[in-house]
């Protein structure tokens, strides 16, 4: 239901490119499935409150779980895109995508540790963190996390470069190829960004590194300004088809 409303809504933000998955597929089923577990996993361990402060700490930890989820809808998102617009169920894409929502389920935990870890003192108050740090394990577990990132968006890369291939089996047109590799650099500056935040973690001092972490930040305005430029030159080749 879902994903065909969104695909609705993708017709009339870009009229310009066909989209090929009307129809949800068994693999986007049992993606789905998949992702629904990922955002359980994200509360399953958490026991019922045995008093009222620890229901406190519990919700305090709302905000956590909230940015968790996002960043799996995020991801959710684009792979529905990704169906919606070219359809293509062979091989190669349900590999890709199975190793994609595999990642999905291996990084929920490190997603939810780490912000859980970022709001410990405000969700169980300073100082009294349950959480056991070593000297070093903040950049190990930013690294972790940056290889988490980068891989997902490799296999986003793998997709659509896949996808470009298939071009002609698919019958782009110049404004489809366009946009299929604005998606490829799009994917090509998020790794970009991720190996950035590898190289911080582990050149930063250890009290330090979690600034690693704020390298992400550039993801809006990388996107922005490239998205600016692509859709300027989108405007200057022409390839944008007359409504």
């Amino acid at each position: 239901m879902f994903r065909k409303e969104i695909g609705k809504r993708l017709e009339n933000k870009n009229p310009s490119f066909r989209l090929r998955g009307k129809e949800v597929m068994r693999v986007e089923a049992f993606s789905d499935a998949v992702f629904a577990f990922a955002v359980t996993l994200l509360i399953v361990s958490l026991e019922v409150p045995k008093s009222f402060e620890e229901l406190l700490v519990t919700m305090r930890g709302f905000f956590a779980f909230g940015i968790s989820f996002l960043l799996l809808m995020v991801i959710w998102y684009e792979q529905n895109i990704f169906f919606r617009q070219y359809g293509m169920h062979d091989l190669v894409t349900i590999a890709l995508n199975c190793t994609l929502i595999f990642l999905v389920l291996f990084y929920v935990y490190p997603l939810k540790f780490l912000f859980t870890l970022i709001f410990s003192d405000q969700i169980y108050g300073i100082g009294k963190s349950p959480f056991i740090m070593k000297q070093g394990d903040i950049g190990k577990l930013m690294t972790i996390y940056g290889l988490g990132f980068i891989s997902i968006y490799l296999l986003f890369f793998f997709m659509y470069l896949h996808a470009f291939r298939k071009r002609i089996e698919l019958d782009l047109n110049a404004s489809e190829l366009f946009d299929t590799k604005s998606k490829l650099y799009k994917n090509v500056i998020m790794v970009s960004i991720g190996l950035f935040s590898i190289v911080l973690s582990v050149f930063l001092s250890d009290n330090h590194a979690g600034f690693s972490g704020l390298s992400y930040f550039i993801i809006g305005p990388a996107l922005s300004i490239f998205y600016s430029y692509r859709g300027k030159r989108k405007r200057l080749l022409g390839v944008e088809p007359k409504s």
